[in-house]
């Protein structure tokens, strides 16, 4: 039997003061703990996240899976990108003080994962980084990239990629950027948008998340050795 999430509430030391936010907190059989965090326009407990922590939560890592805190506030809009790279201080710290021997594994939808990625190019230590969609651009801008960091990162990254997703297009532009990284590789999810949803396959998205967790689980357990 699956076991429930315990909420708890982070304290997060912001620039301009603490506040706290929100997060479940899982445990797992195994010796993993994964971060789970939301994108810019859906909080921590859209379903597709959920259904993607509960099968973490089946192949028995712990999760852990948070807000930020402009989504606590119940604000629509990011707040700056330091108030998101404090926060990720905040929950992996979270994570290490309760699972101590534990290898921590940053991941994120969208915003999350790329707000991840710039903390740990500033020096969060994490084992690897797994970005469900990562936005490489605002769609139709792809003379904006987000890149410039990446290729800093040390640790293992994972690229969950939809085909058809406008944040990436064109594709060729995602495959420099992750040959441009140290240890990076990509899982295409074949006509997947940016949510991984395919068109003329309507699925939930508990299950679309759900199905997230196996790839995720085999980055790791490849990692891991």
């Amino acid at each position: 039997m699956t076991p429930e999430p315990t909420p708890v509430r982070i304290e997060v030391a912001l620039p301009t003061g603490t506040t706290t936010v929100s997060a479940d907190w899982t445990p797992g059989t195994g010796d993993d703990v994964v971060l789970i965090a939301h994108g810019a326009g859906a909080g921590k407990d859209h379903p597709f996240l959920v259904g993607y922590d509960r099968a973490l939560v089946a192949l028995g890592y712990t999760t852990l899976r948070f807000s930020f805190p402009y989504a606590e506030q119940g604000r629509r809009m990011p707040g700056p990108a330091a108030h998101a790279v404090a926060t990720w201080h905040a929950v992996v710290a979270e994570a290490r003080a309760r699972a101590p021997r534990a290898a921590v594994w940053a991941t994120g939808k969208s915003y999350g994962g790329r707000m991840a990625s710039q903390a740990v190019a500033e020096g969060l230590v994490v084992e690897g980084l797994v970005y469900l969609g990562y936005p490489l651009h605002p769609p139709g801008r792809p003379d904006k990239p987000r890149v410039a960091h990446l290729p800093s990162i040390t640790v293992p990254q994972l690229f969950i990629e939809g085909t058809a997703d406008p944040f990436i297009q064109p594709i060729a532009q995602l495959d420099d950027a992750v040959a441009g990284c140290q240890d990076a590789r990509v899982h295409w999810v074949e006509g997947g948008g940016h949510s991984f949803e395919v068109k003329g396959h309507r699925r939930p998205p508990a299950e679309v998340g759900a199905d997230i967790a196996s790839v995720v689980d085999a980055f790791v357990a490849a990692r891991r050795g």
